[in-house]
């Protein structure tokens, strides 16, 4: 069975939106390594729309111009791209496909599949749906030292009861920035 990780950009106070525009300051080394382990090791990423497009504007032009983040950026360009969206799509960044049918009988087999780690980057409706189901194996928050104060944040009023995780691991960075893996409650 295939693991499925997700991992996100978090401020202290749990916002996960708009990473772009408040984590920079606190990338370092640790960091950059934990992000290319935990994407750059998976042969498929599972998006949604959002992130997709995001991902699909910025890192085909950064492996076509092979600086300093190129191995990422051909990881992922080499990697096979699943786009969950309701509505077609027009996927012009190489490998990818958009889910077909209900998204969690498709995780569910692609899960059986044979193959190599799943990873997902943001994409918070989708990796809510998977925790949802039982199907997130682990959750890497990187939670930034930072209240970023307004924006959408991984846990919402959607929860009818908790939901109970397990610690795994949690590293500190020179940053700051902690690295908090949470599976699934035993």
């Amino acid at each position: 069975m295939r693991k499925i990780t997700a991992g996100f950009f978090s401020g202290a106070d749990g916002v996960v939106d708009e990473p772009q525009t408040w984590h920079f300051p606190y990338f370092c080394d640790e960091l950059g390594a934990a992000v290319m382990e935990l994407m750059g090791s998976a042969d498929t990423v599972l998006f949604g729309r959002k992130t997709y497009e995001g991902f699909a504007e910025a890192w085909p032009a950064r492996e076509e111009a092979g600086g300093e983040d190129y191995e990422m950026a051909k990881a992922l360009g080499d990697a096979r791209k699943i786009v969950v969206s309701h509505s077609p799509l027009d996927l012009t960044w190489r490998n990818s496909e958009q889910v077909q049918g209900d998204l969690i009988e498709y995780v569910q087999a692609l899960k059986a599949e044979d193959g190599g780690p799943i990873g997902m980057s943001g994409s918070v409706s989708v990796a809510r749906q998977l925790l949802h189901a039982g199907l997130l194996d682990e959750l890497h928050l990187f939670i930034h030292p930072v209240a970023v104060g307004k924006g959408l944040r991984l846990w919402e009023d959607d929860l009818d009861e908790p939901l109970k995780l397990s610690l795994i691991k949690c590293d500190v960075f020179k940053s700051g920035t902690l690295h908090v893996v949470y599976g699934p409650a035993e």
